[in-house]
Parts: structure tokens; C-alpha cells; sequence
């Protein structure tokens, strides 16, 4: 098994402590722009964030590149299928903000994400359970 990248794992580590609140909302957000709940990587801004269709296509923003995957959720059970990396960061980050440090940390929340395989409401998070659970909040833009 392939050790996270030690950001995310203190990301993940981080994001599923417990929240007080609302009962557990059963159903899957789809179509709903979620973003980990994690502290960003300097220079940039952008944080990861996940979308997923009903019929099961996903958007998966990563720390510098963006892919496309696949997600089948059924009851508490999730699995995601994410594409592979591209060989080349994204021609729209600018010089400087895809250091290697955050190339790594993609690869490594491909890698998380592909091994998760159950998935909880916690309040207003979602909450993605795996080796490394990773917790989700809905967009507020």
C-alpha cells in the first residue's frame, strides 16, 4: 500500500473530526460542487474539490490539474474511479504554482480517492471513508 503525501495525509488526519449538528442527511449530494476540507497549498489558492453526477460522472479538481472519473454509489458504498494524471501540469497555472510538492499531492488524492469505499453525512459535510477518510463540504460560491 503507497503512503499519502504527508499535506494530505494531515489533511485527511484533520478533516474527520467530529462535528456537532444536524442529524445525517441520507442522501448522496450529486451534481453539487463539494470541496476538501483542507488547508491550501501557498502560492496558490485552489483547493481540491469533487463533483459527482447522477449518472455517475465525476469532476475531481485536484491541487494543479483537473480529471475526469467515474463514481457508482449505492446505499452507504461508494467507489471511485479517477482518469490518470495528465504528463503535463495545466497550461493555465502560471509559472511556480504547480511546484513539486503539490504534483505529488495529486497524485496521492488520485490515489486516496480511488481507494475509498463508503460514504456518510456529517452534519453538512460528506464524508468519504477509506484508508484515508476525507471529509467534503459543499460549495458556497
Amino acid at each position: 500500500m503507497r503512503v499519502l503525501h504527508p499535506i494530505v495525509a494531515a489533511a485527511v488526519a484533520c478533516s474527520v473530526v467530529a462535528t456537532p449538528g444536524r442529524a445525517a442527511d441520507p442522501e448522496f449530494p450529486f451534481d453539487k460542487v463539494l470541496n476538501l476540507d483542507v488547508a491550501q497549498m501557498k502560492p496558490s489558492k485552489r483547493k481540491p474539490s469533487l463533483t459527482i453526477a447522477a449518472n455517475g460522472a465525476a469532476v475531481i479538481d485536484l491541487w494543479c490539474n483537473s480529471i475526469e472519473g467515474k463514481a457508482e454509489v449505492s446505499g452507504e458504498a461508494i467507489t471511485i474511479t479517477p482518469a490518470a494524471l495528465p504528463d503535463t501540469p495545466p497550461a493555465a497555472i502560471s509559472y511556480g504554482q504547480c511546484t513539486p510538492e503539490r504534483l505529488q499531492a495529486d497524485e496521492s488524492l488520485r490515489e486516496a480517492l480511488a481507494q475509498v469505499s463508503a460514504w456518510r453525512r456529517q452534519g453538512a459535510a460528506l464524508v468519504l471513508s477509506g484508508p484515508a477518510p476525507m471529509r467534503f463540504y459543499p460549495s458556497t460560491n
